[in-house]
């Protein structure tokens, strides 16, 4: 199993089932499909629905029609075009690297890899640009991968130059032996101080771009620490022992602590309605200072596939979830 099967991209499913919920107002339906795919554009979903790929309870709509609760929406994505990985000369900041491999410190914001509407300005494009040599085990566009991180998570990764690399690396993800520790500034306080969240993740088939904690899916688990506490706000230690698409945002969002600036899993204005006054105040500038979920991939730590040494890597946390610190440490307790 790859390391990196999990991972989010909207053109591995040609097909998308999204329920409408109960409480559900009446809207357009390509103004309801566009709040709920990423990457995607309401001129494209238009496009969609004027081919016929887009249907309510299987009957064929316009984009106008009103969408109702308890409906069925079916979603038919053509093939992905074909296309040419181009190199970009964009900056990647290195931390590490030999003959075998790259360590990167990923800013927020870089896509992976090339995939839907995201062709270009990817660390993908990046990579082909300053090296040529790069692993081929995650498939033709997705050279030397062997994890990745979220668009708006920022932090360590580790990049493979060749496929003996890259299968040894991977086998330290699947056995759990790789050392991943990040760093989370998340809504509220902690009864506990420190857990552990272990659950199954599985896609959601109402919204195929988010994950949910499922009966049926993938063993997922969670270590977290509170670091410090702040005014509405915890500051987080969290270890993984698996990497699920999206696992410490589903996972801590599910105990009711959304990382700050998730606008996936309720990160943002779905914590200001529930505070007070004066609360909803800080609780709007902490939006503002942070309009990306605020976690960082903060240390990395693997044996070296060829050297047999132990490596591990840390990093700064990076200028917005520092400066959300400081802002927070200003403020009366």
């Amino acid at each position: 199993m790859r390391p990196d099967q999990d991972a989010e991209s909207i053109d591995e499913f040609r097909i998308r089932e999204i329920f409408v919920p109960q409480n559900q107002s009446r809207e357009r339906l390509d103004q309801f499909l566009v709040k709920r795919l990423e990457r995607i554009t309401r001129s494209k979903l238009q496009k969609l629905i004027k081919d016929g790929q887009v249907t309510v309870n299987d009957e064929v709509v316009k984009p106008s029609q009103k969408v109702n609760p308890g409906e069925l929406i079916k979603i038919t994505f053509p093939p992905p075009t074909p296309y040419e990985l181009s190199p970009e000369n964009i900056p990647i900041n290195i931390i590490y690297e030999d003959e075998s491999l790259i360590v990167i410190n990923k800013q927020a914001g870089i896509v992976m890899h090339p995939a839907f509407a995201n062709l270009k300005g990817t660390l993908v494009n990046a990579l082909l640009y300053h090296y040529k040599n790069l692993s081929t085990l995650s498939g033709e566009h997705r050279p030397g991968l062997v994890h990745r991180l979220d668009k708006d998570t920022s932090g360590i990764l580790v990049v493979a130059k060749n496929d003996f690399v890259h299968a040894k690396l991977a086998s330290q993800f699947s056995n759990r032996t790789i050392n991943r520790e990040y760093r989370a500034l998340v809504w509220k306080h902690f009864k506990q101080k420190a857990g552990r969240i272990e659950t199954l993740i599985n896609r959601s088939v109402k919204d195929r771009t988010r994950m949910v904690i499922a009966r049926q899916g993938k063993p997922a688990i969670t270590n977290y620490e509170v670091l410090q506490e702040y005014p509405l706000i915890s500051f987080l230690k969290v270890q993984l022992e698996t990497g699920r698409t999206h696992q410490i945002r589903v996972h801590l969002s599910a105990k009711d602590h959304p990382v700050l600036g998730d606008q996936t899993y309720g990160g943002r204005h779905k914590q200001i309605v529930k505070l007070n006054k004066k609360d909803q105040e800080l609780g709007l500038e902490l939006i503002k200072l942070m309009p990306r979920q605020a976690l960082h991939a903060k240390t990395l730590g693997f044996v070296h596939p060829e050297t047999g040494e132990e490596m591990l890597f840390d990093s700064e946390l990076p200028e917005d979830i520092q400066g959300v610190i400081d802002f927070l440490a200003q403020q009366k307790y």
